[in-house]
This record gives structure tokens, C-alpha cells and sequence, in this order.
């Protein structure tokens, strides 16, 4: 375990790796706006926010989700396919928190393991509810009752993404500081870490009720 975690962060160490990574991820922005200006104008507000920065996070991974899951070019639509934009939806708010967390308790504040863990979860729950919360409310929906619905529906899929992520971004990079190389792309494989495990707690928060999951993209083109 030890020789594939050394060689592992060897490789996240490296200044090619994140310059890849970087490269690769503004391609995949570029792709992803056109195709939301050409292909989908429909999709606007909160979604265009959603999958903007889904793919921000995890570039190819943040592409092919919408790609296949948030086009109204898909075939038909599925239980599989919403629970990925419902995961992308908690990813968007999660991620943003995630990131700020790290920043301020790392980069900022120098923090011990325990608080930065802590913070960052205090974060990612707040920016994860919110952009639940927020819509509801411009819905008519009164503020206690909108937070009762976001903890219901989100709190498994947050709780989720958040352990998963938060783990492993501490253990890849190992308390690395802002100007470590190790510190960003050991968050970048975090985040999407954290994804790919919210995405079955999505589809069956969905398949049991729980949560409706985001609407179909033909039902925007509508």
C-alpha cells in the first residue's frame, strides 16, 4: 500500500501532471460552453452553473455527465441519468465549498488536519443546501420549510461526497501548502472521487422518493 501511495503522490507532485490536467479541463470548459450556446441555449440559470462548474472540478468526468445526462440531444431518459444530475447539482455547491474550505483552512489559516476537515464539511453542507434552498425559495417555498426539504433530500448524497472527498484529499496530499503542486491536482482527484461516490446514494435517494431529481433537459426544450 505504502509503494502505491508513494507513487501515486510522486505523480500528483508533478508540475506536467497539473499542467495536463489544467490544459485538458479548459478544453473541456470550452467544449461544454459551445455546445450550451449552439446546441442548448435551453438550458440557462442554475443547470448552466451546475454543469459549468461540475466540469470546472473534474474536467473529462464533468463532460461526459453532461454530455450524456444533461443534453436534450439524449436518446430517452432514465433513473440512471437523473441520479447523475442530481449528483452533479449537489457536486456544483459541494465542490465550491470544498475548494474554499481547503483554501482558507490550508492556504490561509494553517490549520490542523481536524479543523480543516472540519471547516471544509461546515462549508461544503452550507453551498450544498443553499443551492437547494435558493431555487426553492424563488419558487414560493417558505425558508423552513425549503431547509427541512434540503436536509432530507441532500444530507445522505453531502455526507457521502464529503467523507469520500475530504479523506482522500488529505490523504494524497499530506498537509502540502498553496504552493505545492500536490495540494491542487490531490484536490482535483478528491473532488471527483467524492462524485463518483455520491452518484449510487443519488440514484437511490431518487429510485425510493426521497429526492424527484432534476428535470429531463427536453422537458427545458419544451
Amino acid at each position: 500500500m505504502n509503494v502505491w501511495h508513494d507513487t501515486l503522490t510522486a505523480l500528483l507532485s508533478s508540475p506536467i501532471v497539473l499542467l495536463i490536467w489544467l490544459v485538458i479541463t479548459a478544453t473541456c470548459l470550452a467544449l461544454l460552453l459551445r455546445d450550451l450556446r449552439v446546441m442548448n441555449p435551453e438550458i440557462a440559470g442554475l443547470m448552466r452553473l451546475v454543469w459549468f462548474l461540475t466540469v470546472l472540478y473534474s474536467g473529462v468526468l464533468g463532460l461526459a455527465l453532461y454530455w450524456f445526462t444533461g443534453r436534450k440531444q439524449i436518446a430517452r431518459d432514465s433513473l440512471w441519468r437523473r441520479g447523475a444530475r442530481s449528483t452533479a447539482h449537489c457536486y456544483s455547491g459541494c465542490g465550491l465549498g470544498e475548494i474554499l474550505g481547503v483554501v482558507i483552512t490550508v492556504g490561509v489559516l494553517s490549520l490542523g488536519t481536524w479543523w480543516v476537515a472540519g471547516i471544509t464539511f461546515l462549508l461544503a453542507y452550507a453551498f450544498g443546501y443553499a443551492l437547494t434552498v435558493g431555487p426553492l425559495m424563488q419558487e414560493g417555498v417558505p425558508l423552513s420549510t425549503a431547509l427541512w426539504d434540503a436536509f432530507a433530500s441532500e444530507t445522505a448524497s453531502i455526507t457521502m461526497m464529503e467523507v469520500v472527498a475530504i479523506a482522500s484529499d488529505i490523504w494524497l496530499s499530506k498537509g502540502a501548502t498553496m504552493d505545492q503542486t500536490i495540494f491542487w491536482t490531490s484536490m482535483a482527484v478528491s473532488l471527483s472521487l467524492g462524485l463518483a461516490a455520491a452518484y449510487p446514494v443519488n440514484v437511490l435517494l431518487i429510485r425510493f422518493g426521497v429526492k424527484e431529481g432534476m428535470h429531463s433537459p427536453k422537458e427545458m426544450a419544451g
